[in-house]
């Protein structure tokens, strides 16, 4: 088992299965030394946890689990296509969508369950550039949808 595993093993968040891609797409693609994965929703053994919106239906704390559930799954998709996870050198970029209400401006509290998670696995090399957007649905009502850009050697 790879370290970047065992750690997330000790974190208590062992890496899921690959999820499905819901569409014409696939998880993750390489170009160069960079992995750029598709969107990934919170799924939890092939579900949603919850649906629904920040701001309405969705508490803040629980969504901020969420987008750390999302970060997981994109290692996942990672793994798929470079096949062991000690071969990340940096999480390059995180890009996070919260589907919320206008009024709803906690986006980036939402999406660092995500960026401390990372930071969590990798140390230094888990720290990253990262857009946080508030959008208005996401696909299936997903409250969050996150993709990573990460190096590799």
């Amino acid at each position: 088992m790879s370290r970047v595993e065992s750690r997330l093993i000790e974190l208590g968040s062992p890496l899921p299965e690959l999820a499905k891609p819901v569409a014409a797409y696939v998880p993750a693609v390489i170009s160069g030394n960079l992995v750029f994965t598709s969107g990934q929703l919170p799924f939890v053994s092939g579900s949603l946890p919850e649906t629904g919106k920040l701001g309405a239906s969705v508490n803040a704390d629980d969504a901020k689990t969420y987008a750390r559930q999302c970060a997981l799954n994109a290692l996942a998709a990672v793994k798929s296509v470079i096949g062991d996870l000690d071969r990340i050198t940096r999480i390059v970029k995180v890009v996070a969508f919260v589907a919320s209400t206008p009024e709803f401006t906690g986006q980036p509290g939402v999406v660092n369950g995500a960026s401390e998670f990372l930071g969590e696995v990798f140390g230094d090399a888990g720290a990253h550039a990262r857009s946080a957007v508030g959008v208005p649905v996401l696909p299936l009502d997903s409250p969050v949808e996150l993709e990573l850009i990460v190096e590799f050697e």
